[in-house]
């Protein structure tokens, strides 16, 4: 649009608060804006001495500006909010973080049920959140289903049905997850109740909770009911636990929303701290993507209003490493320089600075975000060092764990293209071997995997890195040639001191330059099936620790066990926990049980 153009409009912009929006002459919006005066906000577009050349290139694509005039600036934010992230205008800001987010939702119900959702419903029912990962929101119900006994099931509990006793009680029950609503055994009164302590929780009101629990343990104490009283002292040990779990900043803190901002290139990244009573509830790092040009202050300002937005913050100070312009006159911006809150920015500096390392790193260690041609150097680069015959496009990576000869698990990465592949990895419970062995472990899932491959007709990786030496690379080769497959890929063994590779029957090894791309990929390919095959054999170890352990015990049978690792999660945790604790759940003769096991078995 041409300065004789917007002349010809200029005259009817209003001066009130509301949103412009810019079309190009297809019809296509391009770009959506905000602004506290309308008339002046576009008039700033059009100044003969623009010296932002995406500016100047936004506005010569103008064919057609609307408006919408709204009430205040705040209604303009939200309104903006929600064109951007329907149209996503070619030259507004990107959060490039788009993804949505889990909640816990409160169904709206007799007896509601808590669970989590990825959708929020105009259903009556409240919703929770949101929370920033997966990991956290099964933390929270893993919390919940230990601390506030709720129903999980999807029965209609209306009260003609419990009057017609038309349920009976499950195993959740029995379990002691459940206070069975379904027949009565638990008031709407008392239900609900539980219900306030878990709204509570989720707010970080733990000292309205703790105060809760310990009058009603008093009042169960003063009646003479020891055993209630010694269930609710647990629970708030549990409580305790799960707090010192949460990041405690300050007790004497309100509500704090704290954000800081690191600029890398094109990009910005910025980090969220969610503060509530003292403790951190939420941290969450997204980058943005800057299309006009724009200053770092303006792209904090626009990532504050979307993530406190998008978290439903209702805190009235923000913490932010300096001024910004906030729309909603009643927030405070506070920009310290000492103390506590200064304490809190250096904290999100520091988790904005880990994650744009970590993604550096990344880019590192495996070829992500590199363009086809990137990749095809690194790539090529490889196959003239190892002199292969092929370009290595397919990459497989095995290596060993197990812990004091027991468990023994393998696990196999597999790359294409110079990043993960995840769908093809593997893990491997060994079947074959006993105790430390792990040549003849490599040799086993070795053999099992291209025996595989081979029977699913699938093309061989043209590279296959073996984690460990001479030994563990010559019984990986034994079942190569077992199966007949000699000369159809080639292995090589990474040593994990001095990162050499050997090739089998060859007395030399050979060591790839130190800064090369093609040694990078390698350790990064190293380091992911180190991380996939630990996380594999923690949880195996965890599992055949909790059956070898309590099996043992006379006088615990399977439904005992089943009660203790639901409720502690592991063996360690029963260990450490008081005996009167371990029989308010499972009774004082089994807990004593346990407790001569465990002085006989330390």
């Amino acid at each position: 649009m041409t300065q004789e153009q917007y002349q010809q409009i200029a005259h009817k912009l209003p001066a009130d608060p509301g949103i412009y929006k810019y079309y190009d002459a297809n019809g296509v919006l391009i770009y959506v804006g905000k602004a506290k005066c309308l008339k002046k906000r576009i008039a700033s577009y059009f100044t003969k001495n623009q010296n932002s050349f995406k500016t100047i290139e936004l506005v010569q694509k103008i064919d057609r500006i609307e408006f919408t005039i709204v009430d205040s600036e705040q209604d303009a934010l939200l309104l903006e909010n929600s064109l951007i992230k329907q149209y996503k205008p070619r030259y507004n800001i990107l959060l490039k973080d788009d993804k949505g987010y889990p909640y816990l939702v409160i169904k709206k119900e007799r007896f509601p049920r808590v669970f989590s959702t990825w959708k929020k419903y105009n259903d009556g029912s409240i919703y929770l959140g949101p929370f920033t990962s997966k990991g956290t929101i099964r933390e929270v119900l893993s919390f919940i289903k230990q601390f506030i006994p709720l129903r999980t099931c999807k029965l209609n509990l209306s009260q003609e049905n419990i009057d017609k006793q038309k349920f009976k009680p499950c195993l959740e029950f029995h379990l002691g997850n459940c206070l069975a609503p379904c027949v009565a055994l638990q008031t709407e009164e008392s239900y609900l109740d539980s219900l306030e302590q878990l709204k509570h929780l989720l707010k970080g009101n733990m000292s309205q909770l703790m105060n809760h629990l310990k009058k009603e343990m008093q009042a169960h104490a003063e009646a003479l009911d020891f055993e209630k009283a010694a269930q609710l002292k647990y629970k708030m040990d549990l409580l305790l636990t799960y707090q010192e779990k949460s990041v405690v900043v300050g007790k004497h803190f309100s509500n704090l929303d704290v954000f800081s901002i690191l600029k890398d290139g094109k990009l910005a990244y910025v980090n969220y701290l969610m503060v509530q009573n003292g403790s951190i509830i939420q941290t969450h790092t997204v980058p943005l993507e800057g299309k006009l040009d724009e200053p770092e202050d303006e792209l904090l300002c626009f990532a504050v209003e979307r993530i406190r937005a998008d978290f439903n913050s209702l805190s009235t100070e923000i913490i932010v490493p300096y001024p910004i312009e906030y729309f909603d006159k009643n927030i405070t911006i506070t920009v310290p320089k000492l103390g506590d809150k200064k304490k809190l920015l250096d904290l999100s500096i520091k988790n904005v600075t880990y994650y744009t390392r970590e993604l550096q790193l990344k880019k590192i260690l495996q070829l992500e975000g590199k363009s086809v041609s990137e990749k095809k150097l690194v790539l090529d680069e490889l196959q003239s060092y190892l002199h292969l015959q092929e370009t290595p496009t397919h990459i497989e990576c095995f290596d060993n764990s197990n812990f004091q000869g027991s468990f023994p698990v393998s696990a196999m990465v597999c790359f294409k293209d110079g990043v993960p592949s995840k769908k093809d990895y593997r893990h491997f419970n060994v079947k074959t071997v006993e105790g430390i062995n792990d040549f003849a472990t490599m040799k086993e899932v070795v053999y099992r995997r291209y025996k595989r491959v081979q029977e699913a007709g699938e093309p061989m990786p043209q590279l296959i890195v073996i984690d460990g030496g001479k030994g563990q690379l010559s019984a990986a080769l034994e079942s190569i040639e077992a199966l007949g497959l000699t000369g159809s890929t080639t292995l090589v063994g990474l040593a994990k001191n001095e990162e050499e590779l050997f090739f089998a029957n060859d007395s030399q090894s050979l060591k790839l330059p130190w800064d090369s791309d093609s040694l990078k990929l390698l350790r990064g390919i190293r380091d992911e099936v180190h991380r996939f095959g630990i996380t594999f054999h923690r949880n195996k170890r965890s599992k055949g620790t909790f059956t070898t352990a309590l099996e043992n015990i006379e006088g615990i049978g399977p439904a005992t066990r089943e009660i203790l690792l639901n409720q502690f999660k592991s063996v360690a945790n029963i260990k450490k926990e008081p005996t009167q604790n371990i029989a308010a759940l499972i009774g004082a003769k089994k807990a004593a049980a346990l407790q001569k096991f465990f002085e006989a078995n330390p």
